[in-house]
């Protein structure tokens, strides 16, 4: 069972600087050791998606099945959130998903491994890896699925349920901006600002999912989902 934790070394000395792509990073992050989810986790859960994908969903953390498989939602709440896009018109080929935590927390009870919410410390930890998959991306928007999500790239202050469904200025609504405003150009170091972009916060599909009122929570979903394919030019 995942152990709570205080602290954590942080994920940023297992990130070689010399990694290029996306499937660099992917490589490298099967052995991270930055806090001790990993002792649990069966694999590290990287994202997945094309690097040049013009929308990059952040959710939480992988599932009990992503967990057993080694990819973002392909779980229950994946399944949802792949009906969400289809409705809301967005083409799944231009999405890259990831998560804010790469390793599953959980608790065990019996034989069953129940999910358990990422400590900020493990939020803290992780986030190296974000950022440096979002040096390799260049969205025209990114979309925050749920609190933990919200929490790793706009800070703790930041409440999905006041601000879900805006369209906000990217990456000036981070809580650091300095750490997504360039990116790598060449080997040798080079760099340059991103494009502006766009963020949009909505609820996490597994929210859906334990909704008293499912229905009403998918159509909020969608709704959403539906203002980002809106914004997206051509």
């Amino acid at each position: 069972m995942a152990e709570q934790t205080g602290s954590a070394p942080g994920a940023q000395r297992f990130i070689p600087p010399d990694a290029d792509t996306i499937d660099d990073l992917r490589t490298a992050a099967g052995g991270c050791r930055g806090c001790e989810l990993y002792r649990d986790a069966s694999q590290t859960v990287f994202g997945r998606g094309d690097e040049s994908a013009r929308v990059v969903l952040v959710g939480e953390q992988p599932g009990d099945m992503e967990d057993q498989k080694g990819l973002p939602f392909v779980g229950p709440a994946g399944r949802l959130l792949r009906r969400a896009v289809d409705d809301a018109g967005l083409d799944p080929g231009q999405l890259y998903l990831t998560n804010a935590v790469k390793h599953f927390r959980f608790e065990l009870r019996g034989k069953r491994r129940i999910h358990q919410t990422p400590d900020q410390a493990h939020i803290t930890a992780c986030r190296p890896w974000l950022v440096a998959e979002f040096a390799r991306l260049r969205p025209e928007i990114v979309v925050v699925l749920g609190a933990t999500a919200a929490k790793a790239l706009l800070g703790p202050s930041f409440r999905v349920t006041r601000q879900r469904g805006e369209l906000l200025p990217w990456p000036e609504s981070a809580q650091h901006p300095a750490d997504f405003r360039q990116v790598p150009v060449d080997n040798a170091g080079k760099r340059a600002d991103v494009p502006q972009a766009r963020l949009l916060a909505t609820i996490h599909p597994s929210a859906v999912l334990r909704a008293d009122d499912q229905d009403k929570a998918y159509e909020g979903l969608v709704a959403d989902l539906t203002v980002v394919t809106r914004a997206l030019p051509g």
